[in-house]
């Protein structure tokens, strides 16, 4: 045994002595760095280091990109317009603090986490781009408290699990532009910075035609919520209330309400005993079960405080929902949804009811709308042509002729 190995041994054999055990460092994170090549026939142009989502680089062949969230498929999709554009393209972890770069970087986009670590190690003339998948956490976590004393006063109960709160960070301070998933509403949160914001859709999940043969006389007082944890930011707290006080409209809840035990006690009534409120739980949006559910509805009711862009949002248009929504929520729609006045169960009472009073031939014509906007603007071809175009106008105002 050498020196430095006999030295170990004594450490651990001290602290164990102390009732201390030494394990060796296993970081949270894949510490992996996926490399791929520029596209063949391209040319190469030079190296972009993506620190976002790792996962899907990591499959086998074969197996199927994840659809738990959206974020997957962009990081696939943001990698593979470089590479079309003659990039070779690292991939990290969006956690990994720990890279050590060993080569120059004509690009480096990242997640808000650790943008500030990274690019310390990187070469002075990098583009650094902030990938920006929420509001600015500032204006995040206000309104979020805002939500949770809001419930408080409101039903005199405090559900901080409810909340979904955002790390602080000086991603777009830092970076030379931002890409904002969301529209002109999550940009604004970030234009105090004065970099170059540009504003990218969010790519659906949910792959489905329009059903033209949708009874919408049937389904005109049935709604959806649909979200994932953090309840009280995205007001499923409102939903509840808000149907739980119109008796002759029906709401379905697809979410994971077993992960926030408080919650589920808090809203025990309206979730399990009232007559009109279904709580089917967490669903694969692909699937036959919340395809029935979106059959069956008219309406997504989503009245989240703060988003990037709402996802399941983005998923039930391409199921064909109308939207009921908070500006907050990201998302542009046009003629065919509702932005609600406020953020209240009036409101959200007032929206729905006026959906239900519609003839059926107009909530049809809302929902064809919806899901032609987002089966257009929602898709993964308009994510890489919106993604390719902003590469390509950050490349032409430094000078850089893109392909």
């Amino acid at each position: 045994m050498g020196t430095a190995g006999a030295v170990k041994n004594l450490l651990k054999n001290l602290f164990r002595a102390a009732g201390v055990e030494l394990r060796g460092y296993a970081p949270d994170f894949d510490p992996s760095c996926v490399s791929l090549t520029a596209t063949p026939g391209v040319p190469t142009r030079g190296n972009v280091l993506l620190s976002y989502i790792l996962a899907p680089f990591l499959l086998k062949r074969g197996q199927a990109i994840s659809v738990a969230h959206n974020n997957h498929l962009e990081s696939v999709l943001i990698a593979r317009t470089f590479q079309d554009l003659g990039y070779a393209v690292d991939i990290i972890d969006f956690r990994n603090d720990e890279f050590i770069p060993r080569k120059n970087y004509a690009f480096f986009v990242s997640a808000r986490t650790h943008l500030e670590t990274i690019a310390a190690r990187l070469n002075s003339d990098c583009i650094k781009i902030a990938h920006l998948d929420t509001s600015h956490f500032a204006f995040n976590n206000f309104a979020s408290y805002s939500r949770l004393l809001a419930l408080q006063q409101r039903r005199g109960i405090t559900l901080p699990v409810g909340m979904r709160l955002i790390e602080q960070n000086r991603a777009i301070e830092l970076a030379d532009y931002g890409v904002v998933l969301g529209n002109g509403r999550t940009v604004d949160t970030y234009r105090y910075a004065k970099k170059p914001l540009f504003a990218l859709p969010v790519p659906a999940i949910v792959d489905q035609e329009w059903d033209a043969n949708k009874d919408f006389h049937a389904s005109r007082n049935r709604s959806l919520w649909l979200g994932s944890a953090g309840f009280v930011h995205k007001g499923l707290d409102l939903v509840l209330e808000a149907f739980a006080g119109m008796t002759e409209m029906h709401l379905t809840i697809c979410g994971p309400i077993q992960s926030d035990p408080d919650f589920r006690q808090a809203y025990y009534k309206e979730l399990f005993e009232t007559a009109n409120i279904l709580t089917a739980g967490w669903l694969d949006i692909t699937g036959d079960e919340f395809r029935r559910h979106a059959h069956q509805a008219a309406a997504v009711v989503y009245p989240s405080c703060a988003e990037g862009q709402a996802t399941s949002v983005v998923n039930c248009l391409r199921a064909g929902l109308i939207p009921v929504v908070t500006a907050e929520s990201g998302m542009d729609v046009g003629d065919f949804g509702i932005v609600l006045t406020e953020p209240s169960v009036g409101a959200i009472q007032g929206a729905v009811n006026r959906l239900a009073r519609l003839p059926p031939s107009q909530l049809k014509e809302m929902s064809r709308k919806a899901s032609e906007y987002a089966h257009e603007h929602h898709s993964a071809e308009n994510y890489v042509r919106t993604y390719r175009g902003v590469i390509t106008e950050i490349l032409e105002a430094r000078g850089v002729t893109p392909p």
